[in-house]
């Protein structure tokens, strides 16, 4: 039975939660849910984390840490770094996003509002989870603006790619 328990364990380190949410190009942010696993050291695995604005976070014998704007890969390297020597030899970690922050769809659409991001979100998959068009909603004015960019909001085609904390606008119609 501690065969597959092992076995299990190292798939569920090899496997992470989400190609997404393992990926260098993914920074962690404010409203992200992550995961931090220590395989072997259960007083080290914290299951679900809410990032909070600050993105500190208390982490056994490191004290606080800076998630907000590190890749899992990132962090995960410092928590070897830091275990590695006086705490563990070679400690195995393994670090995810459990749950993305919340995209935001305003502007001429049924139900306005924040909405849990998903990979693979487009635009217009965005607007049905809000809903839909309303009557007066201009189907070519959409604008996204990047939670983490200081750009001005950008104009949008309905296939356009959402990201999360994006912020998306449907404008109204003149006619």
């Amino acid at each position: 039975m501690t065969r597959i328990c092992r076995l299990i364990a190292l798939l569920v380190l090899a496997f992470p939660i989400s190609s997404f949410a393992s990926g260098n190009d993914y920074n962690i942010g404010a409203g992200d849910k992550i995961q931090i696993v220590v395989y072997g050291e259960e007083e080290l695995t914290i299951e679900e984390l809410y990032i909070d604005s600050s993105g500190e976070f208390d982490y056994p014998y490191l004290g606080q840490l800076l998630a907000i704007g590190k890749t899992t890969e990132q962090l995960k390297a410092e928590i070897i770094d830091g275990l590695k020597g006086d705490y563990l030899v070679s400690p195995k970690v393994r670090v995810g996003i459990v749950e993305f922050r919340s995209i935001f769809v305003n502007g001429e659409i049924k139900k306005p509002g924040g909405y849990e991001y998903q990979p693979g979100l487009t635009v217009d998959k965005a607007i049905a989870l809000a809903g839909g068009f309303t009557e007066r909603a201009a189907r070519k004015s959409i604008y996204v603006t990047r939670e983490d960019k200081n750009e001005p909001k950008n104009k949008v085609s309905l296939s356009h790619m959402v990201s999360p904390g994006d912020i998306i606008v449907i404008e109204q119609s003149f006619f």
